[in-house]
């Protein structure tokens, strides 16, 4: 919502300084004229077209502007922010049309007969209004510009600011004339004509580095450190950039761990946005993320992820170097109700996906497990049935390194009981000592209760301060 305000107060205030800019060059256009053709200065005439020329030019600001800020469509998917390109492309053709022209007359002047110049006090009048207007003009301009990344606006930034320097030249040139040199209002002329041009060029290159793409200078490599030190990212393969208005749009593909999770790897890109936001607000881009190899993998963890790829689940990973060669056991869960044969087609290719993964000598065996894809219906035990069950758990428990079994829940299913408990153990033991002596616990319940099909035991360390 308050992206959406921000836009709307883009538009709002581009749109109001391309009005102002319309009055004052139609304003200041018709003093020059006026005055020019009064005292006949070549140069005042020649600011007096380009003045013409910018009120055009402004025009045409105002209505790029209008249309670049419409929403993305479905013939301009990205936008219509170029048309303001577009718009100083025309500008910065109106400007060196105007350059060579006065060039031209004003070499007829100088190197002929110079004509009559009357510098009256109405043309001095108009010339110091128009460098006060332009100046201030020119400021508004170019922080407005600066604010909404507006091409166009920039552009007219830079007319105000080539007409404060060939007023100023102008002037030079009448106060010249005024006192007896008549060709000085040429030479100022050709000054005009020189400051018209440079403006015409230093827009023409930013225009064409506009709508050829051309990306912001040295935009691509702050980005690309930035996303270089998000975590979980490996490497940044490439960041392409190019402007569109006020926005800089593109793409950034980025390498992560191809064993990342999906969920982690949404939480990677989400991150690299936050990053890119930061360095650049205006920058909208779409990030690619590509899975990729890291040397220290394990050859469990790609026997895992070539699992996952099929989404098959596998447990008991066994590896083994024999002779130098590798040997891989595994179980594989899959629907009880399959046939031996389809489960068996499955099997054979996950054995040849792992094969590609660690080397196709490798030695590849599966397991082949039944998986309950149905849920059980169940229900709590009743208290006289559990107890019984709850106590042997503890009293098993004092054998061996578990203890104080807790949150223990018996439920009956049609098959027969799923018990499940939480005990702790020795925060220092490790995975495997804790696991066989769960995997104890279990079986001597089991054995102690026949109608016991299932029993999930959770280990976890001692709560903090406990003794």
């Amino acid at each position: 919502m308050k992206a959406g305000a921000a836009m709307n107060d883009h538009a709002a205030a581009k749109q109001k300084a391309a009005l102002a800019s319309i009055f004052a060059s139609a304003a200041l256009t018709v003093g020059k004229l006026v005055a020019g053709l009064l005292s006949g200065s070549l140069a005042l005439i020649s600011e007096a077209i380009h003045g013409l020329l910018d009120t055009g030019a402004t025009i045409l600001t105002y209505f790029a502007v209008r249309a670049a800020d419409k929403p993305a469509d479905d013939e301009h998917h990205y936008g219509h922010g170029k048309i303001e390109a577009v718009a100083a492309l025309a500008e910065t053709g109106l400007l060196m049309a105007l350059a060579v022209a006065v060039v031209i007359e004003a070499a007829r002047r100088l190197f002929g007969q110079p004509p009559e110049i009357e510098a009256t006090w109405l043309a001095f009048a108009v010339l110091i209004v128009s460098i006060v207007v332009d100046l201030v003009r020119y400021r508004s301009l170019q922080r407005i510009a600066k604010e909404t990344k507006s091409d166009a606006l920039a552009a007219d930034a830079l007319h105000f600011s080539s007409d404060l320097v060939a007023s100023v030249l102008v002037l030079l040139g009448l106060i010249a004339a005024h006192f007896g040199f008549a060709r000085g209002d040429a030479v100022a002329a050709i000054g005009v004509a020189l400051f018209i041009g440079v403006a015409g060029w230093r827009l023409g290159k930013r225009t064409v580095e506009t709508l050829t793409d051309t990306a912001p200078a040295g935009l691509a490599e702050k980005l690309r450190a930035a996303v270089a030190a998000t975590p979980g990212v490996i490497d940044v393969e490439a960041v392409r950039l190019r402007p569109a208005g006020a926005q800089v749009i593109g793409d950034v593909a980025v390498a992560v761990p191809r064993t990342m999770t999906l969920e982690r790897v949404a939480r990677v890109k989400e991150a690299v946005v936050a990053a890119i936001a930061r360095e650049a607000p205006e920058a909208s881009l779409t990030v690619v993320t590509t899975p990729r190899a890291l040397d220290e993998e394990t050859v469990v963890e790609r026997v895992l992820h070539a699992a996952s790829r099929r989404r098959l689940p596998i447990h008991h990973v066994t590896v083994q170097q024999i002779d130098g060669r590798i040997s891989i056991s595994l179980d594989l869960e899959l629907d009880g109700r399959m046939s031996l044969g389809e489960a068996h087609e499955v099997a054979s290719a996950l054995e040849a996906a792992i094969r590609d993964e660690v080397g196709q000598e490798a030695e590849v065996d599966t397991h082949i497990e039944p998986l309950e894809v149905n849920e059980l219906a169940g229900r709590d035990a009743p208290a006289e049935r559990a107890a019984p069950i709850a106590a042997a758990l503890a009293e098993r428990a004092r054998s061996g390194p578990l203890h104080d079994v807790h949150s223990v829940r018996v439920r009956e299913t049609d098959g027969g009981l799923v018990v499940n408990y939480h005990c702790r153990a020795a925060p220092e033991l490790s995975v495997a000592d804790v696991h066989a002596a769960v995997d104890a616990l279990d079986r001597k319940l089991r054995a102690d209760f026949a109608d016991v099909i299932r029993v999930v035991g959770h280990a976890e360390p001692p709560k903090a301060g406990a003794a």
